[in-house]
C-alpha cells in the first residue's frame, strides 16, 4: 500500500463538514479506489477552538492559519470550500505554485480568476479540479471537459441556481408574489439571509462563465456574462406565461454562433414542453446541445452539503490517483479564443406588457414603434380596464438591441402609462 495522500481542507462549514464525514464513512472504499489512504493533514477554520462533537476528527487538526497549512511540506492536495475571492485566491496560488493539486468549489474565484489559476497549475504541473463549483453533485463539468471533447458543443442552457428555481416554481404553483415566495424559501433554508447573489443572478452568472469556458474552449469571466435577476418578475408575469403555455425560469444560456460566443443569465419564458420546464423546487438541470451527440440533459441536486461534498470527493479521488501514478489531468483548453459578443447581438424574442390609455389609435402608435425598429409582432392581446388597458405583445425573433430600443421608445409614448414588464421568450413558440 502506498503512503497516505495528505489533504489540507480549507473551510469546514456545511460543505467542509460533509467532506470530513464522507472521508470518514467511506475511508475503506476511497483507499481501494485511490490505491492509498486519504488522510487529513489539517483543517483551516476561523475558530479552531470551537467544539465540533459531530465531526469524527482529532480537534488538534483544526487551525486558523490556512496559509501555513497550505505551505506544509507534508500536504499533497488542497481542498478549498471557503468561497470568495480573497484570501482563497492567495491560498490556491500558493498551493499550485508549490505543485500541490487543488480541488475547489469556488465558482466566484474561478469565474473571475480562473485563467490565473489554470496558468499556475500549468506552470507547476499540478491538477486543478472544480466539479463542485457548478450544479453540486451533478456530473457536468467533466463530461464537458472530457466526454464531449471530440464533439462541438453549440449551446448550453441551464437552471443552475436552486434558490431562484424554488422561488419561481412556488410562484408558478401557487400564484404567490416574488416577496412571498422568497419569504418561504428563506424559512425553508433555501435562501440566505442576504439572497442578493442568488436573486440578482450573480451566482448563476459565475457558473455560466465556467460552463461557457469549458464548452467553447474560450476564457470567459463573470464580467463577460449579461446578467439580470428575478426581483422584477411578478405574479402577473407568471400568469401571463401560463396563458401562453410557458413557465418562467432563471436561465443561464451559453451559445456559439460562428466565431463568437454569447453568455447570458436572465429570467425567460420557456414552453412547458421544454425539458427544463419540469425542473422544480431547488433542483438544477443543464441541457447541452452538441453537433454529433445531439441533446443531453444533466439533472439533480445542485447544492447542499452532501451533494457538493460528493463532487469534491470525486475530484479528490482523481487528483490523488494522478499523484500516485505520476500523471496529471489535461490542461485547460482555451485554444478557440472566441469573441464574446454583447447581448445586443443576440437574436431573441420579447414578451412585453404595457399599461396604456384605452382610446382609439393607441394600438397603431404602439405597433408603429415596433415597426420603426424592425421588430415584427407575433401576437397582441388587449384587455380593457376602465379608461386604461393592458397590452401584451409577443415579438418574433429580432436582435436584442432592436428589442431594447423598442422598449425604450415605448416608455416615452404619451399613450403608454407604464411598461409593466419585459421578459425574453426562449424555445420554440408554444
Amino acid at each position: 500500500m502506498a503512503d497516505p495522500v495528505k489533504i489540507a481542507l480549507l473551510g469546514c462549514g456545511t460543505v467542509g463538514s460533509s467532506v470530513v464525514q464522507l472521508l470518514h464513512e467511506q475511508a475503506a472504499d476511497l483507499t481501494a479506489r485511490v490505491g492509498a489512504p486519504l488522510e487529513l493533514a489539517g483543517i483551516a477554520v476561523r475558530r479552531p477552538g470551537r467544539e465540533r462533537p459531530d465531526l469524527p476528527v482529532d480537534p488538534k487538526l483544526f487551525t486558523a492559519d490556512a496559509l501555513g497549512l497550505v505551505k506544509r511540506d507534508d500536504v499533497d492536495v488542497v481542498i478549498e470550500v471557503v468561497g470568495g475571492i480573497e484570501p482563497a485566491r492567495t491560498w490556491l496560488l500558493e498551493a499550485l505554485g508549490a505543485g500541490k493539486s487543488v480541488v475547489t468549489a469556488n465558482k466566484a474565484l474561478l469565474a473571475e480568476d480562473g485563467a490565473v489559476l489554470h496558468d499556475a497549475a500549468a506552470q507547476s504541473g499540478a491538477d486543478l479540479f472544480y466539479e463542485a463549483s457548478v450544479a453540486g453533485a451533478i456530473p457536468l463539468l467533466r463530461p464537458l471537459r472530457e466526454s464531449l471533447h471530440g464533439d462541438r458543443v453549440t449551446r448550453v442552457t441551464g437552471i443552475v441556481n436552486g434558490t431562484t428555481n424554488f422561488i419561481l416554481s412556488a410562484m408558478d404553483a401557487t400564484g404567490q408574489s416574488f416577496t412571498e415566495a422568497l419569504e418561504e424559501a428563506t424559512a425553508l433554508g433555501y435562501a440566505e439571509a442576504d439572497p442578493t447573489a442568488d436573486v440578482e443572478g450573480f451566482d448563476a452568472a459565475a457558473k455560466a462563465a465556467i460552463l461557457a469556458s469549458l464548452a467553447f474552449h474560450t476564457r470567459v469571466t463573470a464580467a463577460d456574462v449579461h446578467r439580470e435577476g428575478i426581483t422584477d418578475v411578478t405574479a402577473t408575469d407568471v400568469a401571463s406565461a401560463k396563458a401562453m403555455g410557458c413557465v418562467i425560469k432563471l436561465l443561464c444560456i451559453a451559445s456559439r454562433v460562428d466565431d463568437a460566443v454569447s453568455v447570458r443569465v436572465h429570467p425567460a419564458m420557456i414552453p412547458r414542453t421544454h425539458p427544463l420546464a419540469g425542473v422544480v423546487d431547488a433542483f438544477n438541470a443543464v441541457y447541452v446541445e452538441a453537433e454529433a451527440a445531439g441533446q443531453l440533459m444533466f439533472y439533480g441536486r445542485g447544492a447542499g452539503g452532501a451533494p457538493t461534498a460528493s463532487a469534491v470527493l470525486g475530484d479528490l479521488v482523481a487528483v490523488a490517483r494522478n499523484r500516485l501514478t505520476g500523471s496529471r489531468a489535461a490542461k485547460e483548453s482555451a485554444y478557440a479564443d472566441l469573441r464574446v459578443r454583447p447581448i445586443g447581438e443576440e437574436i431573441t424574442r420579447y414578451h412585453v406588457c404595457l399599461d396604456v390609455a384605452d382610446r382609439a389609435g393607441v394600438l397603431a402608435s404602439v405597433a408603429g414603434v415596433f415597426a420603426r425598429h424592425g421588430v415584427s409582432i407575433a401576437t397582441v392581446n388587449q384587455a380593457g380596464r376602465g379608461d386604461a388597458a393592458v397590452l401584451v405583445i409577443v415579438t418574433h425573433r429580432a436582435p436584442d438591441a432592436a428589442l431594447a430600443a423598442t422598449v425604450a421608445e415605448l416608455r416615452s409614448l404619451d399613450a403608454v402609462k407604464a411598461v409593466a414588464s419585459v421578459l425574453r421568450v426562449e424555445g420554440d413558440q408554444p
